[in-house]
């Protein structure tokens, strides 16, 4: 009965044993093989395995998939111009090098966890630092992708290939809220302001180009309407001189009877002497006539 009872207990143990060295790895993992003693550990990937039981030897499951790291609470970050912004990352990545991994961490993904958070911070600290307020409200994608490289080269000493950093929250802490949106509202009243100011300016400047350009065009017009009257004088004056050597009796009529019409208006009382020259075309038709002489007064 002791024999029989002894030889349950070594299958059982055997069976044991021989459960804890096989091991199934899926295609979504790859195992880290290590031993107690130190030695080095070694890569399994998909399939089936055997190992040394425990305590001999461990296997330790890395997943190889995209993962996604989203800090629980929002971190705090400055601004160039000293500005706290509240900010949650979700970062994805992917492990690359499990063993590098596994020397880093030792498998634990608690430690794995922390390290990554700290230097996801210490990436998105120096992005945010070097942009103000106003651009990191504008480029949040430039500042995600400026940290997603800096990361990238951190978390290259762990193995882990980072894919990329997505900022899912950007707020201002709520003791600042409302000393942020003012200044806000201050910066963009001053950039209205600035703008306004501008337009009137460049207004101001089309207004003063035009009226110079309005002043060339009369002054070329002017300076043409003088030629042609100049022109037209001189023609006038040639006809003039023409008609006086043809006909000067008629021309020093025709010039008479211009100045009449130019001297007097429809209306006009006008007080003269009769006997003057002026008027020598209204005593005789040829202008040479000496005035009529008066009548007698009759007694």
């Amino acid at each position: 009965m002791n024999k029989i009872i002894a030889l349950v207990v070594a299958v059982v143990v055997l069976v044991l044993v021989a459960s804890s060295a096989v091991f199934m790895v899926d295609p979504r993992h790859v195992a880290i093989l290590s031993s107690s003693g130190g030695s080095t550990a070694t890569l399994a990937g998909p399939g089936l395995h055997v190992k040394l039981p425990p305590p001999f030897q461990t296997a330790t499951l890395i997943d190889t998939r995209i993962q996604a790291f989203d800090a629980p609470d929002a971190d705090r970050y400055t601004t160039s111009d000293k500005t706290e912004l509240l900010v949650n990352p979700v970062v994805r990545y992917r492990i690359g090098e499990p063993l590098k991994l596994f020397a880093a961490t030792k498998g634990d993904a608690q430690t794995l966890s922390d390290r990554l958070a700290a230097l996801t911070r210490d990436a998105l600290g120096d992005a945010f630092s070097k942009v103000t307020l106003p651009e990191a409200l504008g480029q949040q994608e430039a500042i995600a992708n400026s940290a997603r490289d800096a990361l990238r080269q951190a978390a290259a000493a762990l193995g882990i290939d980072v894919i990329d950093i997505e900022l899912t929250r950007l707020d201002y802490p709520p003791e600042l809220a409302d000393t942020v949106y003012k200044r806000m509202s201050a910066v963009r009243e001053q950039g209205a302001a600035e703008e306004r100011a501008k337009g009137a300016a460049e207004a101001q400047q089309i207004k003063d180009d035009a009226e110079r350009k309005q002043q060339g065009i009369v002054a070329d017009a002017y300076g043409q309407a003088q030629a042609i009257k100049g022109e037209g004088d001189g023609k006038a004056a040639a006809i003039a001189a023409q008609a006086f050597g043809r006909d000067p009796d008629f021309y020093r009529f025709y010039q008479s009877m211009q100045a009449y019409r130019d001297s007097f208006k429809p209306g006009d009382v006008v007080v003269v002497d009769s006997s003057s020259d002026f008027f020598r075309f209204m005593r005789s038709p040829n202008g040479d006539a000496s005035p009529a002489p008066a009548a007698p007064r009759k007694h």
